[in-house]
C-alpha cells in the first residue's frame, strides 16, 4: 500500500502548527520525543520531522512526497517545487535590518555595503533588481549578531514579531517578502501517492475554510427576514426555523468572521436579537 511521506521542520513554532493542522484533519500521530519520523495510526502518511533549510532538497530529490514548510523557503532553495497550498498560518517576513544608530534614507544607503544572512539567493535577487550590489556574509545561526560583533553593516533574516532585532538593538527598514507556510509537492511524486495527497488536502481545505468561518444564529422578526438576509453574506442562503413565538423566527447560516463584524451593527438595526456566534470544527463544500 502507498504511504504519503511528508516532511514537516522538526522544532518550532512552524512544527506545532504543522502537527495542529494534521490533527484538525483527524490524522493521529505518535511523534514521541525526538523521533525523526512517525506514521499515522489511521491515515496512509508517515511525517519525517527535518531540518528546515534540508527540506527543500528533500523534495527535489524524491526522499519525501509532500512538506509543510515556508514559502520563503523555497524561494531561497526550491526551485521547480510546485506550490498545492497555502495553508494561512506561520506567517512572517523576510526583511532587511540595520543597527538603530545607522541613519537609513532609502536601500541605496546599503550599496556596497556588508550584508550577513540565512538567504544569499533572496538577497541577490532582490539587490539585483534595485540596481545595488551588497558583500553578503553567509550565516547558518544567529544572523542578528552580526552587525554586533562587526561582521557585517546590515541583516536580512526572518522576522515575526521583531521582538529579536529589538533585544539586538536593529531595526527594520525594508520588507524583502511576505511568508507563510504551504503545502510543498515533490516534482517526482507518484501518481498513487498523488492521490493520497488530493484526499489530505480536501481535508486540509475544510479545516481552512471552517477557521475562517463561524456559525451564526439570531432570533429575527418575519418581517424583516428579507432584509436580514440580504444584509448578510452568507454562502448560499439562510436556514429558517419558526419560533414558539408568534411573528419571529430563527436564522442560521454560516458566515466568514471578518466579514460579521462589518454587518453586525446593520443586522441589530434591522431588529436581530439574541445573535450568536459559535465556532466550527469542519466544513465541507
Amino acid at each position: 500500500m502507498s504511504i504519503l511521506k511528508i516532511a514537516i521542520q522538526k522544532s518550532g513554532r512552524l512544527n506545532e502548527d504543522s502537527i495542529q493542522i494534521l490533527k484538525d484533519c483527524g490524522i493521529s500521530i505518535d511523534n514521541g520525543n525526538d523521533q525523526l519520523k512517525a506514521k499515522a495510526t489511521n491515515f496512509p502518511l508517515e511525517v519525517l520531522f527535518l531540518r528546515n533549510s534540508d527540506i527543500p532538497q528533500y523534495l527535489i530529490d524524491g526522499v519525501v512526497d509532500a512538506a509543510i514548510v515556508g514559502d520563503n523557503l523555497l524561494v531561497e532553495k526550491g526551485k521547480g517545487i510546485q506550490i498545492a497550498q497555502k495553508l494561512g498560518f506561520s506567517k512572517c517576513k523576510v526583511s532587511v535590518a540595520v543597527p538603530k544608530s545607522f541613519e537609513y534614507n532609502s536601500i541605496k544607503d546599503l550599496d556596497g555595503l556588508r550584508v550577513a544572512t540565512s538567504y544569499p539567493n533572496t538577497v541577490i535577487n532582490y539587490f539585483s533588481k534595485v540596481g545595488l550590489t551588497v558583500d553578503i556574509h553567509q550565516i547558518s545561526g544567529s544572523v542578528e549578531i552580526a552587525p554586533n560583533i562587526g561582521l557585517a553593516d546590515a541583516i536580512v533574516d526572518i522576522v515575526s514579531s521583531g521582538s529579536t532585532l529589538f533585544k539586538n538593538n536593529l531595526k527594520e527598514v525594508e520588507v524583502i517578502y511576505k511568508s507563510e507556510a504551504v503545502l510543498a509537492v515533490s516534482p517526482s511524486i507518484s501518481p498513487e501517492v498523488q492521490a493520497i495527497l488530493n484526499k489530505l488536502q480536501f481535508r486540509i481545505e475544510s479545516v481552512l475554510k471552517a477557521r475562517k468561518s463561524k456559525y451564526i444564529l439570531m432570533n429575527v422578526p418575519n418581517d424583516k427576514i428579507d432584509l436580514i438576509t440580504k444584509t448578510l453574506p452568507v454562502l448560499k442562503s439562510p436556514t429558517i426555523m419558526p419560533l414558539a413565538q408568534e411573528g419571529w423566527s430563527s436564522l442560521h447560516s454560516v458566515i466568514e468572521e471578518d466579514q460579521f463584524w462589518e454587518v453586525i451593527d446593520q443586522l441589530k438595526l434591522a431588529g436581530a436579537e439574541g445573535i450568536l456566534v459559535c465556532p466550527i470544527e469542519k466544513m465541507i463544500l
